[in-house]
């Protein structure tokens, strides 16, 4: 018996997290024929690869342009296809390889009749529709024969590149500072070996921390702890790039390996200085890093562990006046960053699993999906703005990690709250920055008064804003009342002639709140408008001029 509350909250998870169609999710009122069902098969199987997803899905009953839920007539056991034949056979016989799709009927919680087409990822080779493998591009499903880097990405999804064996490289192309380095990081994450790992030689060393395969000189190897005139080898940029890029400033270095090296030696380029925040609840201002260090070497080591090495791309770092910025090619291999944040998942694959472990012995990153969620915690307990993921481009990850506390006092306080779970405080933090949150997390604010506004125009609430000492902020983002706003436009009808509509919206344009757009403004002014009229107030003229009412 399918679980009707199971697959709705599938649905509501699609649409919270995605919020309009993509390479591995499509909606659709209802079903058009067979041809188009098996070119969507291909596309979703294939997109779900390159976006790292397990499944690609349709939901049949859900419109593509609201994602409103309307419900669904489409019975994959009552269709035919060409020469009558079952719809169900026909897809079968006509999706190469062949791959376990399947369709699911449910209730959407409890109501509408929805089908979802659950479509496991392509693996190895693209999935096809009568030999031809789809990808989908903006909104139409198109060929994927011409885009030879996506189709070389799902030919190597089953790959690991890193793992592959180096013949022509030997012991004496490694590092020996290098090789020093990844033991003391050995020995840090497991403390029980120190002394055991003090009497191997490097070959058994690296064997055991599984830099190596079975003594051989594998790519891990190279990228970790390879000397720099070994970067041959490899036959890839292997490189990490600093830009420093400021109004007054512009400077750069790259860096190559050894990583295990590389990435410290980066990280001291970027500039770093403690500077004080005055709370006002204590006389004794807080005195934090710009960067904290650790938070910034997890950031470039899990750039290094989720690169996409087949696309022979740099890391880049970006310093800013105000921010830091990590970009590498790939996008997010498994899931998406949020489930990550709150510390409870643990992921179930990586992109490059052979360096993945190697750099989790080494002590360089953390394999049980903590790394994000020490980042977010980090940035709450010194008080600065949580960090910003950007998925926007399938094929790479863009990471943004803050530094100052401009234009972001609301979360800085709450955030120094102690009383405030990770999770509400990551909330009040896409509030402050403008961002969506869903229905339920609106409800949940509001019910602790942390929130006020309408839902797609919501602010921190006024309490505190008043303990953050940001009262004039609060004011602007929130706006004057209707009755200020009134006495404003019957005093200037009462001072002035020729008051027209558009001189009285550029008077109270500057009044109304910060969050509502010009259109919205203008619509605020028809209204206090039409209310002054009926009231007596003022009165419309010729020439569409605002006069002085007969009470006036």
């Amino acid at each position: 018996m399918v679980d009707n509350e199971i697959y709705s909250e599938l649905l509501d998870q699609m649409i919270e997290r995605n919020r309009k169609e993509n390479r591995f999710l499509e909606f659709k009122s209802n079903y058009q024929d067979a041809q188009h069902l098996g070119e969507y098969i291909s596309a979703l199987s294939n997109g779900a690869c390159l976006d790292r997803q397990d499944y690609g899905y349709l939901f049949f009953g859900v419109e593509d342009e609201t994602l409103a839920i309307k419900g669904t007539t489409f019975d994959v056991t009552k269709l035919k296809a060409k020469g009558n034949q079952a719809l169900s056979l026909y897809l079968k016989l006509y999706i190469d390889p062949k791959i376990d799709f399947r369709f699911e009927d449910f209730f959407y919680h409890g109501k509408e009749r929805i089908v979802v087409m659950i479509v496991p990822a392509a693996l190895g080779q693209p999935t096809c529709c009568m030999g031809v493998p789809y990808i989908r591009i903006d909104s139409h499903v198109t060929s994927l024969a011409p885009y030879l880097d996506w189709l070389r990405e799902i030919y190597n999804s089953g790959h690991d590149w890193t793992a592959e064996v180096v013949p022509e490289a030997t012991l004496k192309d490694l590092d020996a500072e290098a090789i020093m380095e990844a033991r003391a990081g050995f020995k840090e994450r497991f403390p029980k070996r120190a002394k055991e790992c003090d009497s191997w030689d490097d070959k058994t060393f690296l064997d055991r921390a599984k830099l190596t395969y079975d003594g051989k000189i594998t790519r891990t190897t190279l990228l970790l702890v390879g000397k720099e005139e070994s970067a041959h080898f490899l036959e890839h940029i292997c490189q990490l790039v600093w830009k420093l890029q400021t109004k007054t400033e512009t400077a750069g270095e790259i860096f190559t390996i050894p990583y295990v090296l590389a990435t410290s030696q980066l990280q001291k380029k970027i500039r770093n200085y403690r500077f004080k925040i005055y709370r006002d609840d204590k006389l004794i201002p807080a005195e934090v890093w710009k960067y904290d260090e650790e938070m910034v070497l997890e950031a470039l080591h899990n750039c290094i562990a989720h690169q996409q090495f087949e696309r022979n791309s740099r890391v880049v770092v970006t310093e800013s006046e105000n921010e830091l910025t990590f970009w590498n090619a790939g996008g997010f291999f498994d899931g998406s960053y949020e489930d990550y944040v709150l510390g409870t998942k643990t992921p179930k694959r990586y992109r490059n699993p052979f360096l993945a472990q190697a750099m989790v012995n080494i002590k360089m990153i953390d394999t049980q999906g903590l790394g994000i969620h020490t980042m977010f915690q980090k940035q709450r307990e010194r008080y600065l703005p949580m960090p910003e993921y950007d998925l926007s481009d399938p094929g790479a990850v863009t990471l943004t990690i803050p530094g100052s506390v401009l234009d972001m006092d609301y979360s800085l306080m709450l955030i120094k709250n102690t009383e405030l779970d990770l999770g509400t405080a990551i909330l009040l933090d896409r509030v402050q920055k403008h961002k969506p949150i869903t229905a339920e997390a609106v409800k949940m604010l509001r019910s602790r008064n942390l929130v006020e506004g309408r839902k797609n125009a919501l602010i921190v609430a006024k309490s505190i804003a008043q303990a953050t000492a940001q009262e004039a902020d609060y004011t602007r983002a929130k706006g004057f009342s209707d009755e200020f706003c009134m006495d404003l436009i019957e005093k200037a009808v009462n001072e002035h002639d020729n008051m027209t509509r558009s001189k009285l919206e550029l008077l109270l344009f500057p009044y109304l709140p910060d969050v509502l757009t010009e259109s919205q403004k203008s619509s605020k002014v028809g209204y206090l408008l039409t209310k002054m009229r009926k009231d007596g107030r003022i009165h419309p003229a010729a020439g569409k001029v605002w006069t002085p009412g007969p009470e006036n």
